[in-house]
């Protein structure tokens, strides 16, 4: 059984297809656990869960938060949490730590911490994200076309000559 924690927490996550990798550290930055969760609707919400149980979260660094890491912001921002984007660390950071996802996950977490992750995730939804979406089946849509005209372009040059018995 998880102890309730009582002070400020901060959050990181690493985002993934198939699981979310999350740390938690206290105001002081100091580590209170690392766990991961599965990318479903439940692992999502566990996870909100898992970092609540730790404190008051004052702030969760998310990695990926218009890909992967979408469902995660969203049932964040639903609990009432601040949620900020959370660019990968950088590659000489990752390598003199060594690359595994829970430190990349306590690093999103620092970053929330000391305000270095700042950016607030764009919503996806409204206006803008059916317009977005639009476009995309339309250039989705113009390129099958292309491929398609050269298909039968390709089967019309490819025909047999003169009359077939």
């Amino acid at each position: 059984m998880m102890r309730q924690g009582s002070g400020i927490v901060y959050g990181g996550v690493d985002t993934h297809l198939d699981v979310h990798v999350t740390a938690v550290i206290d105001e002081a930055g100091t580590l209170l656990g690392t766990k991961s969760f599965p990318t479903s609707p439940l692992g999502l919400r566990q996870a909100q869960r898992w970092l609540a149980g730790h404190g008051k979260v004052a702030k969760v660094g998310v990695e990926g938060t218009g890909t992967y890491g979408l469902g995660l912001t969203r049932v964040l921002q639903a609990a009432g949490h601040e949620v900020v984007e959370v660019n990968r660390p950088n590659r000489q950071l990752r390598r003199s730590k060594g690359k595994s996802d829970t430190v990349d996950a306590e690093a999103a977490a620092r970053a929330a911490l000391t305000g270095h992750a700042t950016s607030v995730p764009k919503s996806r939804d409204g206006l803008v994200e059916c317009l977005r979406v639009l476009r995309l089946a339309d250039r989705s849509a113009k390129e099958q076309m292309t491929r398609l005209a050269g298909q039968v372009a390709h089967l019309a040059g490819s025909r047999p000559r003169g009359n077939p018995r």
